[in-house]
């Protein structure tokens, strides 16, 4: 598995060493009282080493305790000792930028900036611009680096999701496919098997020949299972037609085709060929009809519609084929209903 190499407070950690310029003048006692002077330094490193691992480990003790007391005695120290001191602003600016994220980080460096132009007020004003300066620029530079990060690690969790995504939507697809044709295949291997059960004793002849298409079948059926495992979709429309034709006359239903001189996209002829195999199936399976007709008309959009004179339902249930061709349809921008009230009608609509 792909990992993002995150940021370490290492590179972070080094920065304690701005302390030297403050400790400089503390011993050669220019910060007076020294008593006060020395802890106040050494909280300041103890703060900025605290508050930059946490920035790593627990952002939130972080922005909530670490970095307030790091602001609150580096700004204290700064104003009461000023000279050098500007550099503790210049590493509490940097503990900002690693700690704080978004617009909250940037007012923090703003305030930290002002703070540090009025301690080196009187140092002139080149000095004092260089190291307001120097402390925005110190904080800023974390904090775009930090910014960067969590993006990269945000990018890299969603490309993660939608691998994931794409994965649950391809078995979804394969196990649909895997239903709409062997579900349709076996419905028609079955009603072979019954016309060789009733040949058998009267007419040896036809009964081998339906044994034959029994096992050409399944032949085409294992082919089908392939092709799907490989990704294809469909026959397309008219092979659907063609063998929706050879069952329900096997079946002892009658057949009626009506369709409109129409090109189909690719893509349209496959699910169109697929709504044809899911409805004959329906109606082998369900309807004990005896005529049934599928018409395709173009009216603005493509309309296919199956419909059978059997015993239908009121209520149609959709179970795993019906479901996953209305899946499919939607997905195209089209339209699935399902009607039972004088017998079954399966209509499908989609974009010409």
């Amino acid at each position: 598995m792909e990992t993002v190499k995150t940021p370490e407070a290492t590179g972070i950690h080094i920065w304690v060493l701005l302390t030297g310029f403050p400790i400089a003048e503390i011993i050669s006692g220019r910060n007076q009282p020294p008593w006060l002077a020395w802890p106040a330094i050494a909280a300041v490193a103890a703060l900025y080493l605290w508050t930059t691992r946490l920035a790593f480990t627990d952002r939130a003790r972080a922005t909530r305790i670490a970095l307030p007391l790091l602001i609150v005695v580096g700004v204290a120290s700064a104003l009461a000792f000023q000279g050098a001191w500007s550099f503790v602003l210049t590493m509490t600016a940097i503990a900002t930028g690693t700690a704080v994220r978004a617009a909250r980080g940037m007012l923090l460096l703003l305030a930290l900036t002002a703070v540090a132009l009025a301690v080196t007020a009187d140092l002139g004003l080149l000095l004092m611009m260089f190291s307001g300066w120097g402390v925005f620029i110190a904080g800023l530079i974390p904090w775009i680096i930090v910014q960067l990060w969590d993006t990269i690690h945000e990018l890299t969790e969603t490309r993660k999701e939608l691998a994931r995504v794409a994965v649950s939507e391809e078995r979804l697809r394969f196990s649909r496919d895997l239903h709409d044709l062997l579900g349709h295949t076996l419905s028609v291997m079955v009603v072979k098997a019954e016309a060789v059960r009733r040949l058998a004793p009267g007419d040896g002849e036809a009964a081998a020949r339906q044994a034959a298409d029994i096992e050409q079948i399944g032949r085409q059926a294992l082919a089908e299972v392939r092709a799907a495992v490989t990704g294809y979709r469909g026959r397309g429309l008219d092979a659907e037609l063609a063998a929706a034709r050879d069952v329900l006359a096997d079946a002892g239903i009658s057949l009626r085709v009506q369709t409109s001189a129409v090109r189909l996209p690719p893509e349209t002829d496959a699910l169109l060929g697929w709504a044809v195999r899911e409805g004959v199936t329906n109606v082998i399976r369900h309807s004990a009809a005896r005529s049934c007709q599928i018409t395709l008309s173009d009216t603005g959009g493509l309309e296919l519609e199956i419909l059978d004179d059997g015993r239908g339902a009121p209520e149609p249930v959709e179970g795993n084929g019906l479901g996953g061709l209305r899946e499919r349809v939607e997905a195209a921008g089209g339209r699935l209903a399902v009607a039972g009230s004088s017998g079954f009608r399966l209509r499908v609509t989609v974009p010409a």
